[in-house]
């Protein structure tokens, strides 16, 4: 099932400085979540994305436009 939120950069990648992975959704919020296990963080990153859908959509607003473009595409 396609998500309307698919459209968003999402990644994931160790912080050396806070040695932690952080995942961020950089179009959508600000900050992100963290953890010790990268597929933990990833998983953490699509419920707060979900909830983020959530909100706009019980707020009757639209989402952002993607802002944050891969730098290729993988399919």
């Amino acid at each position: 099932m396609r998500r309307k939120t698919d459209i968003y950069l999402r990644w994931v990648a160790w912080s050396e400085e806070d040695q932690t992975y952080i995942g961020r959704c950089p179009d959508l919020f600000l900050g992100g979540v963290h953890g010790d296990d990268p597929l933990k963080v990833a998983r953490e990153l699509q419920k707060v994305i979900d909830e983020w859908e959530v909100i706009f959509e019980s707020d009757s607003r639209q989402l952002p436009p993607a802002r944050v473009k891969r730098t290729m595409e993988f399919f």
